[in-house]
């Protein structure tokens, strides 16, 4: 009994033929290429189509959307999708040097093997900051993570069953292996290595939002009510938007809609509404979520009074939404304000009122996020349906 036992325990693992291991390592890296090339489209997206909004976007905690319009979404000044799909491209490259010519040439895998750590190294730290700075996690982004770990788990097993070597003498012969090839190997590294110092040099930074000007044809003022208006004195559309200093897509369709009155000075009016979804004064949230965006609000209401609204109103879209403090002196060094006033102005209880006032009434519009516009009575939450404004594109 106990010799059958020592005869099982020496009993080679014949692993199965090569291509089984092979092929599904390729599949795999290919399902990651897919995956950060949707993942870049997406981030493109996000920036210049006002109206787009990716499949899972799902809720607060599970959001594409707002893990691409974080900070966190870029490295170097490039998207982070962006460099996966260099990243997955150039494990293909290597994957198709690993295919043998005969059964003892199955070399490359503890290269490979290195990059799949990378790969499962920078997941853990993309997921820290999903969970710890952004508080959203990606769907898409998941996948990548599960990608690069399966990855790591196939590159692993079939150096244990092809390669007998060290791990230092056989990532020599792998080096020793991919220099085989000059001009194949060469090439292909001067390449991906061309691209990527390119785009860390010239990648066009169309994440960068930037404040429409105020020409002096765009009439500003107030409505009888006491809100906020720029464009036409005597509109043939207005466009109440109830908007969020801290919200992503408010920025963005802010921006564009101003430039849109810029265009056409003599037929839009825009009115600004204010709608924090901030927990502290919203009825909506009961969790931490846009922290300080209430305090933007009041102190935009206070620019109001002194004249300055709109170039506060600019000056608060462009603070990070990460921003954990807020700087009065800057905002006021901006806006020829005295940093004492903005203090005293968010202590002042009128303006907290008429804050709550804007908040009532877009409750009442049954808006349950921002951006929130009204038009002619109707209420469109996130953008405005193209047909509407299809008519003062210019």
């Amino acid at each position: 009994m106990k010799k059958g036992k020592l005869a099982n325990s020496n009993k080679k693992i014949v692993p199965f033929p090569y291509r089984y291991y092979f092929w599904p390592v390729v599949a795999i890296a290919i399902t990651g290429l897919f995956s950060s090339a949707y993942l870049a489209f997406s981030h493109y997206r996000n920036y210049v189509d006002i109206g787009y909004q990716s499949f899972c976007a799902i809720s607060q905690a599970f959001n594409c959307d707002t893990v691409s319009q974080s900070p966190y979404s870029l490295l170097f000044d490039v998207p982070v999708a962006v460099w996966g799909v260099m990243g997955y491209g150039f494990f293909l490259f290597l994957l198709g040097l690993a295919w043998p010519s005969n059964n003892g040439n199955k070399r490359m895998w503890t290269l490979l093997m290195i990059m799949a750590a990378g790969f499962s190294a920078y997941s853990i730290y993309l997921a820290h900051l999903s969970a710890s700075k952004i508080q959203s996690y990606c769907i898409v982004c998941i996948l990548t993570y599960a990608v690069s770990f399966s990855l790591l788990f196939y590159t692993w097993l079939i150096r244990k069953r092809f390669q007998i070597e060290p791990f230092i003498k056989a990532l020599q012969q792998d080096i020793l292996f991919l220099f085989a090839f000059p001009k194949t190997s060469v090439f292909a590294m001067s390449g991906f290595a061309g691209v990527a110092i390119a785009m860390i040099i010239a990648f066009p930074p169309y994440w960068v939002l930037s404040a429409p000007d105020m020409p002096k044809s765009v009439s500003t003022g107030v409505t009888e009510n006491g809100h906020p208006w720029i464009g036409a004195e005597d509109p043939r559309l207005t466009i109440a938007e109830f908007s969020d200093y801290r919200c992503f897509q408010c920025k963005k369709m802010h921006y564009y809609l101003r430039k849109l009155v810029n265009a056409n000075p003599d037929d839009l009016r825009l009115v600004h509404r204010h709608f924090p979804m901030d927990h502290t004064i919203n009825p909506l949230v009961e969790v931490p979520f846009h922290q300080g965006a209430a305090k933007f609000a009041v102190i935009s209401l206070f620019a109001l009074e002194r004249g300055v609204f709109w170039e506060m109103n600019d000056l608060l879209f462009t603070v990070p939404r990460d921003a954990s403090e807020i700087n009065i002196r800057y905002f006021a060094q901006e806006t020829g304000l005295e940093p004492e006033e903005i203090r005293n102005a968010l202590q002042n209880r009128e303006l907290w009122n008429k804050l709550k006032r804007d908040i009532l009434d877009g409750l009442r519009y049954e808006l349950n996020g921002t951006p929130g516009f009204v038009i002619n009575g109707n209420v469109y939450l996130a953008h405005i349906p193209p047909e509407i404004l299809r008519p003062y594109m210019k």
